[in-house]
C-alpha cells in the first residue's frame, strides 16, 4: 500500500500517555518512510468536523522525542460522538439536516488522508470504526489504526491500555501527600476519590502501588508517627458489594484505634445507590454525549462521606479527587515501553494496509496485535479474584464480595 498522508487525533479524556503515542507515531514514520505528510486532528473529532488541523513540520518532526517528556495532548482532546447528532448540532459542529459521518468523511477526503490513527478509549476507537466503515461504503478506503487509551484499562479485549499503569503511579503519590493530613484534627476521616466510572483498575492499581511505599517507610511510633495512621484502611470499586452498616462498624474499631481513616474509593462505587437516592427525590442526573452519568454532578465522594463521617464519629471530613492530577501526568518507564511497542505495530500495521486497535489480544493468548474494530468495547469490569489485588485487600482487612452484577 502507498501512503502518502497520515493523520492524527487524541480523543475523550487525557491519559498519560497521548503526547508520547504522538511523539512515538511521528519518530517511526519519520524512521522508515520520513517522506510521508502528516497532519493532526485539532481536538479529536471536533477539529475533522471544523476542517481545524495542524502539519507536522519539520521542527516537530525532527524533534518528535520531546513530547515524551509531558503529559496531556499537543494537538487537543475533546468528547465528540459522530452519531449523535442531537448533540453535534447544539454545538454548531454540523448544521441541521447533516449526518456527521459524511462531514467528517468528506473532510478526510478533502485532505488527502490514507491513514487515520486515533488515540483513544473505546468510544473514540468504536467511532473509527463507524467513520471507516461509511467511507468504504462510500468507495474512500480509508485504513484507521487505533491505539488504546484509558486510565480504566477497561478495553475488551485488551490486556493493558496505554497510560494506565502511569495514572496508578501518579494516583499513589497524590495520595502520598493527602494522606500526610491524616493528622490535620483529631478522628480525620480522608477519602481519596479516583477516577474510575465503571471499573475500579485504577483505584486497585493505586493502592497496591500505595501498599508498596508504605511498605519501605521508616516510622516513629513514639512521636506518633505510625504506619497505621498512613495506611489505607478501606477500598471500595464498582465491582465489589457495598455494605455500609458493615464497613461502619470496621472503621469506627478503625478510628477509634487509629484516630484517622483513609479511603480509596473508586468513582463508580455505589453508583447504583446515588442514582436510586436521587431519583427518589425527584432528580435525574446529567448525562453526557455518550449516555454516560455525569460523575462530577452526582459527587461520589461526598456521598460516602455523609454516610460514614458519623457512623464513625468524625470530627473532620476531608474529599480530595485526584483524577485530573494522574491523568495528565506524563508517562512512566513502564508505559513508554509500552507506547513504544504500540506504536511501532501501529505504522507497520498501517503501512501494510490494515486496520484494527493494537494491543496485546486477550482472547489470542496475550499477543500484541491489531484487533478487529467489532471486537472492541467498553467498560470491562476488573477482576477482583486476581492474587495481587486479594493481597491488597488483606492488607486492608476488608472483606472482597463481587457485586451482584459483576
Amino acid at each position: 500500500m502507498t501512503v502518502k498522508r497520515v493523520a492524527l487525533l487524541t480523543a475523550g479524556g487525557y491519559a498519560p500517555c497521548l503526547s508520547s503515542a504522538v511523539g512515538g507515531l511521528i519518530e517511526r514514520y519519520n524512521e522508515l518512510v520520513p517522506e510521508v505528510e502528516i497532519i493532526a486532528y485539532k481536538h479529536g473529532y471536533w477539529g475533522l468536523l471544523r476542517g481545524e488541523k495542524i502539519v507536522v513540520d519539520d521542527e516537530v518532526r525532527a524533534n518528535a522525542g520531546v513530547l515524551h517528556n509531558y503529559g496531556g495532548s499537543p494537538i487537543g482532546n475533546s468528547r465528540v460522538k459522530l452519531t449523535n447528532t442531537k448533540n453535534l448540532v447544539e454545538r454548531g459542529l454540523i448544521q441541521e439536516g447533516q449526518n456527521a459521518l459524511e462531514v467528517a468523511a468528506d473532510q478526510l477526503k478533502a485532505d488527502g488522508v490514507d491513514v487515520l490513527h486515533t488515540i483513544g478509549g473505546d468510544d473514540t476507537n468504536t467511532t473509527a470504526a463507524d467513520l471507516a466503515a461509511f467511507l468504504h461504503e462510500n468507495d474512500y478506503e480509508l485504513h484507521v489504526v487505533g491505539l488504546p487509551k484509558t486510565i480504566d484499562n477497561d478495553i475488551v479485549p485488551i490486556r493493558q491500555s496505554l497510560g494506565a499503569m502511569s495514572a496508578a503511579e501518579q494516583t499513589s503519590i497524590f495520595a502520598q501527600n493527602i494522606i500526610a493530613e491524616n493528622g490535620s484534627n483529631p478522628r480525620m476521616l480522608i477519602i481519596h476519590e479516583i477516577m474510575g466510572r465503571a471499573c475500579g483498575y485504577l483505584t486497585a492499581q493505586a493502592a497496591e502501588y500505595y501498599q508498596q511505599w508504605h511498605a519501605q517507610q521508616t516510622w516513629l511510633p513514639s512521636i506518633g508517627h505510625t504506619a497505621d495512621r498512613w495506611d489505607v484502611h478501606a477500598v471500595f470499586l464498582p465491582e465489589m458489594a457495598l455494605d455500609i452498616e458493615a464497613e461502619a462498624a470496621r472503621l469506627k474499631t478503625v478510628m477509634d484505634e487509629t484516630g484517622c481513616v483513609n479511603i480509596f474509593l473508586s468513582e463508580g462505587a455505589g453508583i447504583p445507590e446515588i442514582i436510586a437516592e436521587m431519583e427518589s427525590r425527584g432528580e435525574s442526573p446529567e448525562k453526557d454525549p455518550f449516555g454516560h452519568v455525569k460523575l462530577d454532578t452526582i459527587n461520589p465522594g461526598q456521598w460516602f462521606a455523609k454516610q460514614f463521617a458519623e457512623k464513625l464519629g468524625a470530627e473532620k471530613v476531608m474529599v480530595q479527587k485526584s483524577g485530573y492530577f494522574s491523568r495528565s501526568a506524563k508517562a512512566n518507564a513502564e508505559d513508554l515501553r509500552l507506547i513504544k511497542s504500540m506504536t511501532d505495530l501501529a505504522v507497520q500495521v498501517a503501512l501494510e494496509g490494515g486496520t484494527g486497535v493494537i494491543g496485546h489480544d486477550e482472547e489470542q493468548g496475550d499477543r500484541l496485535r491489531a484487533i478487529e474494530f467489532e471486537r472492541i468495547a467498553g467498560h470491562k469490569a476488573f477482576d477482583i479474584s486476581q492474587p495481587w489485588f486479594q493481597k491488597v485487600m488483606e492488607r486492608v482487612g476488608q472483606t472482597v464480595t463481587p457485586a451482584a452484577d459483576h
